[in-house]
């Protein structure tokens, strides 16, 4: 389940296109849903497996129900706070595939305008367990927990550009970032960093941030000169 990076391919991104438009529309319900309540579309999926096989699950505040099947259609409703949602169907050949695209279905002109409406006019200010695929201009507060040595990457439009993949973490979970160009360098394990007008994306079914060219990074808290102003009192 991978979505456009920046070395798609043109074959890579007709071939995700061509499957999207095969899957049933009741995954775009389902990815309405997700950006409504706040959480993954993959995982309410998944969820949604789980009720058929086990009878119900629970997803973060949803509670959702097998209640039969009907003409080769598993019924599921799901709800929240006891009280109901939805009630829908979904195809029983769906629900036994291995692999069902559901990136693409996060990233129509549909779902960009359920978020806008969501979020009018200011950046998202977001806890990282409510990244969603889709959001622009994405603010948050993290510590960097890994990095890598950055790259020099070619990119499907015949450029270079440098690229570090770090990962960062808040009290809620942690997350991917990518950085691009210029701010390649800027990510230092430790440092407590805010980023601002990031993106969220999905690559190969994992969910990451990325820092294009209105992305930025800074430094809250440098690990290096905190350890320097402890060591200097000792």
């Amino acid at each position: 389940m991978a979505l456009l990076s920046q070395d798609d391919s043109d074959e890579q991104i007709r071939k995700r296109e061509y499957l999207r438009h095969k899957e049933p529309v009741i995954i775009e319900h389902l990815a309405f849903l997700s950006v409504k309540y706040s959480v993954s579309l993959a995982k309410l999926y998944q969820a949604i497996v789980s009720a058929r096989a086990a009878g119900r699950s629970v997803y973060e505040e949803l509670a959702i129900k097998y209640r039969g099947t009907v003409e080769n259609e598993a019924i599921f409703m799901i709800t929240k706070d006891n009280k109901v949602i939805v009630q829908f169907r979904i195809p029983e050949n769906l629900l036994s595939r291995k692999t069902v695209y559901l990136d693409s279905w996060m990233n129509t002109d549909k779902i960009r305008k359920q978020l806008s409406r969501q979020n009018p006019n200011t950046p998202h200010s977001t806890l990282i367990r409510n990244l969603r695929h889709g959001m622009k201009k994405v603010s948050l507060e993290a510590e960097i927990l890994e990095t890598q040595k950055p790259q020099l990457i070619r990119t499907q439009y015949g450029n270079s550009v440098m690229l570090t993949n770090a990962v960062i973490s808040d009290e809620t979970g942690k997350v991917k970032l990518c950085i691009w160009g210029e701010q390649s360098n800027s990510a230092v394990v430790g440092d407590i960093v805010q980023i601002k007008n990031a993106s969220v994306r999905t690559f190969k079914g994992e969910r990451h941030l990325s820092l294009g060219k209105t992305g930025t990074i800074s430094v809250l808290q440098n690990k290096v000169e905190e350890q320097r102003t402890i060591l200097a009192k000792i």
